[in-house]
């Protein structure tokens, strides 16, 4: 086998870096994972291990056998199509370009799917503008969808159409979100050690997969660098818009405390108009939900300084869920120093008699019109009776 340049070695590393992208369709799989009976993951991912390592070397090979190198290279934006005409003639490339026709539709369908539901829970978790909420009649998120509709029309319009660059961006954000899988999954094991899970994969085995990810990622941007840059063109933007939307709060405090020092005249323009004040209360107004089996109050002050580093709220409800042998009077104590310890916050304790669950959950949700996802609960232990799944998007912040 020939080789152009840099000896067998980069021939490999290069090869590998470009087979990469066979492997894509493997980060969807988070989508359905909470669909799946327990036990079922598993197979579904290795099924597709089987799929891809019987496919992607079989089809190398096939293309090796038929076309001449040199074909290869030509050929490389159809080559399925261009080896179906080689060996079978025009009925076979017709029906390989019919089958990937169909294929990439839906493909496209599928991320139209997942990038609403996506784009619905970040807008929920007030990462992204209410704006994106709007629904229709249907009671489809329309404005995702057209939002997501132009993004894609952008990147073929920055690209021209090329669909090596196209790919190249494909891949660079495929390999990104693979990275960022193992590096969840090391976050987990150092952050939610106690978290129950049907299946753990090792260190070892998480910091390997992770490396040679970011191998392949380095490759390809050694291979196409072009698209790499396109690639940032749209990571960095939207990076800066998702951190300003985190800190969205404390830039309007800053901006209100920065118009205080400008001069008399610009300073009437600030105190005619209150629309940062409103906003700045309307941010704030979002009321969060913690559930406490009675911890001490160390547990709540980091819970505490949790939601003051990283939540726009100032109001809180620490709930108990209480049965008749509870005794909450040192709880309310420690509640009372937190009270005082944090005093932009509105500290608002709860006891409740009944059962946490799933079913007590909704309820409170639906009377106290809180989202669930703006109520949290500590890492359950192993003797919790639900998967974290089934709490209907309650976050873990301990």
């Amino acid at each position: 086998l020939p080789v152009r340049s840099g000896g067998i070695m980069a021939a490999l590393f290069f090869g590998f870096s470009a087979a990469m992208l066979g492997i894509s369709g493997f980060e969807s799989s988070a989508n359905f994972v909470e669909e799946q009976r327990p036990g079922v993951f598993p197979k579904t991912l290795r099924n597709m291990w089987r799929v891809v390592s019987f496919f992607n070397p079989a089809i190398a090979l096939l293309a090796l056998s038929i076309i001449p190198l040199a074909g290869i290279d030509d050929h490389k934006e159809s080559l399925l199509s261009f080896m179906g005409e080689t060996a079978g003639g025009k009925w076979l490339a017709y029906l390989i370009s019919i089958d990937a026709v169909l294929v990439l539709s839906g493909a496209v369908l599928t991320s139209y799917v997942g990038v609403t539901g996506l784009a619905e829970r970040i807008a929920l978790d007030r990462i992204l503008p209410n704006f994106f909420l709007v629904k229709n009649r249907r009671g489809v998120n329309y404005r995702i969808v057209i939002g997501f509709f132009i993004l894609c029309l952008s990147i073929l319009l920055v690209t021209g159409g090329n669909l090596v660059n196209l790919a190249g961006v494909y891949t660079f954000s495929f390999l990104l979100v693979m990275a960022l899988f193992g590096m969840g999954n090391l976050m987990l094991k150092i952050k939610r050690n106690r978290l129950p899970r049907p299946e753990r994969a090792t260190i070892l085995s998480v910091i390997v997969a992770v490396s040679f990810i970011l191998a392949a990622f380095f490759g390809n941007l050694l291979l196409n660098a072009h698209a790499f840059y396109v690639f940032l063109q749209y990571l960095v933007p939207a990076m800066l818009f998702i951190i300003v939307m985190l800190k969205r709060a404390q830039i309007i405090k800053w901006t209100l405390y920065s118009m205080r020092h400008l001069d008399k005249s610009y300073k009437r323009l600030v105190l005619d108009n209150i629309r940062l004040h409103r906003a700045l209360i309307k941010i704030n107004a979002q009321e969060l939900v913690f559930f406490t089996r009675g911890d001490n109050v160390a547990v709540l002050n980091r819970v505490m300084i949790y939601v003051e580093e990283n939540e726009a709220t100032k109001k809180i409800k620490i709930v108990h869920i209480a049965n008749s042998d509870s005794d909450n009077t040192n709880l309310k104590s420690d509640i009372l120093v937190l009270d005082r310890a944090y005093p932009e916050i509105d500290i608002d304790f709860v006891e409740i008699e009944g059962e946490f669950g799933p079913e007590l959950i909704e309820q409170l949700s639906q009377e106290w019109q809180i989202p669930k996802n703006f109520m949290f609960i500590g890492s359950p232990g192993d003797k919790f009776p639900y998967h974290v799944s089934e709490l209907g998007g309650v976050r873990l912040i301990m």
